[in-house]
């Protein structure tokens, strides 16, 4: 499920005249039993509406007073997220003439034409008071109190995002939080202008309307929202924008080092701006700084799946799993154990809307025979990177619904894809250039296009953990041999590279340094061209003493990699 909750107005809405049919009951408790949560917000006052309201037990929460009072059904408990009204003002309106008056927790109401006795009143007392309409009700509250700061406080109680919540209403003061919410409807006895900024319109009225809403809901979730309401902005194509859903299951695929990442990080900019939680599997250390997430684990503890839960219980978190360190044969036993509770909380709350898988080839491989097992029955919201797409396992690439093909080897992205998982390959594909990649929707039967995709604002350094912290293959590490191969000490990290470094003797410094093995190894291993460069000049320097080459060489690493993540970055 997409949409775990529906928030509902009451009265012109759930109700006709202060009361809920019999039918509409029905098709709230039909909602109900698929796991989903129904919230009311009205503007009545909670005394009121447990009389003429019987059945409010059916609800999960409850906000009254137009916002300001939240009450539980099940406990019975409530709460005040507003102060309750001054008695000065509530005597001065009484003086004033305004009848009838009523006096909740925090909310005072009237009815038209009171609404220029009460303004005089709140100038003349200096109050920070604003006044709310509801067809002809005039309701007062403290400044910035209404429903949809309501149902803020209802929506962190109930740890849900308001991206997956339904609101429904009819009248002036629904407008805060129907425009809160990832799909807003009117009822057909709506206001105009309540219609004109909802994205779906029943054609029911009332109570017909809310059970028009729930059956749409319970057959067609999320499909129930307007085309692109939520897509999240890939890049253009032909002038035309290309988006993916939260629904979308997408595979990243290409050669190493040509923008896959740098992909990823362009579209966590945008789930953040449109208020999407997401959660990366970071098994290299690929987005170490990324800004608007909290990392956990780094090249020398491991994450634990408690934690992991823990911070995603908050909706506003975005959340960097790092298995630097993590070797590459206990990946996928990691996330065997982390994925079934990660799916069981999404099932629950549909977080995080986003699931970044990189280096899915580790972390979801072919060769598991309990990929299924692990895996719910879909990924929604979920992008896999990789360089092997034939090296993730066929379960997983049958959920794919968008391939994205990334640098020279995008073409073959798609027929690997396509030989996996025995699906029809296009016919002829496009050769994406510069920035652009190839993109294809398997299921629309239609030619892959090219895409000119998104850009970061902020800029990664590849790999910086990975490379400072990490374990580097035998392949991929440097050795101290010395000109006589004396020695044979193994750096498998840049950190420990730099502390070898300082303890050789400057015979076996100087000897690799006059090879031009330091830059070679930067250059093809740590696949760092600055500073490679900058270590290349020092190598070629025959002025520099060992001492002076050594710091040369070891501040320039540091700069990059090993200095405080407060440090200044080039």
């Amino acid at each position: 499920m997409y949409f775990i909750a529906l928030a509902t107005d009451y009265d012109g809405t759930l109700a006709y005249n202060g009361t809920v049919s019999k039918k509409t009951i029905s098709a709230l408790e039909r909602l109900k039993k698929t796991g989903r949560k129904l919230i009311l917000v009205t503007g009545r006052e909670l005394p009121d509406l447990k009389q003429v309201f019987p059945e409010m037990a059916l609800f999960d929460k409850v906000v009254a007073e137009n916002g300001a009072l939240v009450y539980t059904p099940a406990s019975e408990e409530e709460r005040t997220i507003s102060p309750a009204p001054s008695p000065d003002f509530v005597a001065a309106l009484k003086k004033g003439g305004v009848k009838p008056l009523s006096v909740g927790r925090s909310i005072v109401a009237t009815w038209e034409p009171h609404q220029a006795t009460v303004l005089e009143v709140i100038k003349k007392l200096g109050l920070e008071l604003e006044i709310i309409f509801n067809k002809g009700a005039v309701m007062i509250l403290p400044s910035g109190i209404n429903k949809a700061t309501g149902l803020a406080a209802v929506l962190e109680d109930l740890r849900l995002s308001p991206l997956n919540v339904v609101a429904v209403g009819d009248a002036e003061n629904d407008h805060a939080f129907l425009k809160a919410c990832g799909c807003s409807v009117a009822v057909d006895n709506a206001l105009p202008a309540v219609k004109d900024t909802a994205d779906l319109v029943t054609r029911g009225a009332r109570g017909k309307g809310v059970e028009e809403l729930i059956s749409k809901l319970i057959k067609q979730d999320r499909a129930i929202v307007k085309k692109g309401r939520d897509g999240i902005l890939l890049g253009t194509a032909g002038g035309k924008d290309i988006h993916l859903s939260p629904t979308d299951t997408v595979l990243i695929a290409g050669s190493s080092g040509i923008g896959k990442s740098t992909l990823a990080t362009a579209l966590t900019e945008r789930f953040v701006e449109a208020g999407f939680q997401f959660c990366i599997f970071d098994p290299e250390g690929d987005y170490d700084g990324l800004q608007g997430a909290v990392r956990l684990g780094d090249g020398s503890s491991v994450p634990t799946k408690q934690q992991v839960l823990d911070l995603i219980e908050k909706p506003d978190t975005n959340v960097i799993v790092n298995g630097l360190a993590l070797r590459v044969d206990e990946r996928p036993d990691f996330f065997a154990d982390l994925l079934p509770g990660l799916g069981n909380f999404r099932y629950r709350t549909a977080r995080p809307h986003w699931l970044i898988i990189d280096e899915a080839h580790h972390l979801l491989p072919s060769r598991r025979d309990d990929t299924r097992a692990v895996l719910s029955l879909e990924l929604p919201g979920t992008i896999l990177i990789t360089v092997h797409p034939e090296a993730v396992s066929a379960d997983v690439l049958s959920l794919v619904t968008a391939v994205i093909g990334v640098g020279p080897t995008a073409k073959s992205v798609i027929q690997t894809f396509c030989r996996e998982t025995r699906t029809e390959p296009p016919g002829q594909m496009p050769s994406p250039k510069g920035d652009r990649v190839l993109f294809w929707r398997p299921q629309m039967g239609k030619k892959p296009m090219t895409v000119k995709v998104i850009e970061p604002r902020q800029s990664l350094r590849r790999h910086s953990r990975k490379y400072a912290e990490g374990q580097l293959d035998e392949a991929g590490s440097f050795y101290f041999k010395g000109p006589d191969n004396a020695m044979n000490l193994r750096a498998h990290n840049l950190m420990i590279f730099a502390q070898m470094a300082e303890g050789i003797d400057d015979k076996t410094w100087d000897y690799h340094l006059r090879a031009g093995d330091y830059s070679e190894w930067f250059r093809h291993q740590i696949r760092d061209k600055d500073l490679a460069r900058e270590t290349a000049a020092a190598e070629k320097d025959k002025t520099l003493s060992p001492q002076e080459s050594r710091k040369v060489v070891l501040d320039a690493v540091r700069r990059r990699y090993t200095a405080p993540a407060t440090a200044p970055e080039e």
